[in-house]
């Protein structure tokens, strides 16, 4: 089955990769192709070291030539993890990115420009192992940063950077389709970027902070029954801020009718209705399903190397391991039933032995 999983990657297409980001002396008897066979069935596997994943490879040794993938050693592996440039599953998860938006179906809503939702999760580390990630005076930290595309939830913006880099500063290098959707919490809250992407023809969602100084241009009228309040025309009014953002933006008032609780949101979009921006703005929560999803079904939280570069090269094989699932859940003709098996899962309704019963074809 694993075999199966693995030819969903064309080897031409990772040794081209392999070749183009190798560094130092050549291989004898290990390569990165054995490197990503064993990364990749710890991942899949639940692995909790270097020494578990090679005794739990070497309990299959006499499969691995079906594999193409050679017996590494611990140390073996601890000094490719190390040495060799995780740059080549950054270009590997760009390349099955492409492949899977090829088959990937849109989002929910009506409207057909692309949707994205953008957030940052931090993943902590131990400062005294991890000294190069240096966060906060007690502890280290990388920061994950996703772009979700809701058209098949795919991570189509990812970067990783140190737990000190701020949200919205990796959030302005992030180069989004003309006429595209962003819908982002108060984390990104930025005037003069929310500027820049009314110029570039980019629409965002988000939430007005609360000190923010505006004065209202112009009212419309609300339908009180779906839990709008007020949907308002305004421009800012703070000498700073005018200064940042002097442009018109929408502020739309919601409340919820289960909690009862009440959201301001501020966008660009004047064409869609009032409701759809809210509920735009409750489908950000897909990228915190997704986090949630991958640190709990993935080994992204506790790592098998202390090195910068042995820490991407984990993060970055798991992502690569998400897409090769997305692409799977796309790609096969699946009945109704185990599509829906396949979502429960992405929504971590399922625990990970449910997810290696189906890679098994079990019932």
């Amino acid at each position: 089955v694993f075999s199966q999983f693995l030819k969903l990657l064309p080897r031409h297409e990772f040794e081209t990769l392999a070749n183009q980001y190798h560094s130092g002396r050549s291989f004898r008897t290990a390569s990165r192709w054995s490197q990503f066979v064993t990364m990749a069935m710890g991942q899949l596997t639940g692995r909790h070291s270097l020494r578990d994943m090679i005794d739990s490879m070497s309990a299959q040794a006499h499969r691995l030539y079906h594999l193409g993938s050679a017996k590494l050693s611990r140390s073996n592996l601890s000094r490719i993890n190390e040495d060799k440039p995780c740059e080549l599953y950054e270009a590997l998860f760009e390349k099955l990115l492409k492949r899977c938006q090829g088959l990937a179906p849109g989002h929910t809503f009506r409207f057909k420009n692309p949707l994205y939702s953008l957030d940052a999760s931090t993943i902590d580390l131990c400062l005294s192992v991890f000294p190069w990630a240096d966060f906060r005076t007690t502890k280290s930290a990388v920061k994950l940063h996703v772009g979700l595309n809701h058209g098949g939830y795919l991570p189509e913006f990812v970067t990783i950077t140190p737990g000190k880099n701020h949200d919205v500063t990796v959030g302005r290098l992030l180069k989004f389709p003309s006429g595209s959707i962003v819908a982002m919490d108060k984390g990104y809250n930025d005037y003069g970027w929310y500027k820049q992407l009314t110029d570039k023809g980019i629409f965002f969602v988000t939430r007005l902070k609360t000190n923010a100084k505006y004065r209202v241009l112009n009212r419309r009228s609300v339908l009180k029954d779906k839990g709008l309040i007020c949907d308002q025309t305004i421009e800012f009014s703070g000498v700073q801020t005018a200064k940042k953002c002097p442009i018109p933006l929408r502020r739309i008032s919601y409340q919820d009718a289960v909690t009862g609780k009440r959201y301001v949101f501020l966008t660009n979009n004047f064409k869609l209705a009032a409701r759809t921006i809210a509920d735009i703005y409750k489908a950000r929560w897909q990228v915190e399903l997704f986090f949630k999803w991958i640190k709990q079904n993935l080994k992204i939280k506790s790592f098998v190397g202390t090195s910068k570069n042995a820490v991407m090269t984990q993060i970055w094989i798991a992502l690569c391991i998400y897409l090769i699932l997305s692409y799977l859940k796309f790609k096969s003709g699946l009945n109704k039933s185990m599509q829906q098996i396949l979502r429960l899962l992405q929504m971590n309704l399922f625990e990970k032995r449910d997810l290696m019963a189906l890679l098994r074809g079990d019932p």
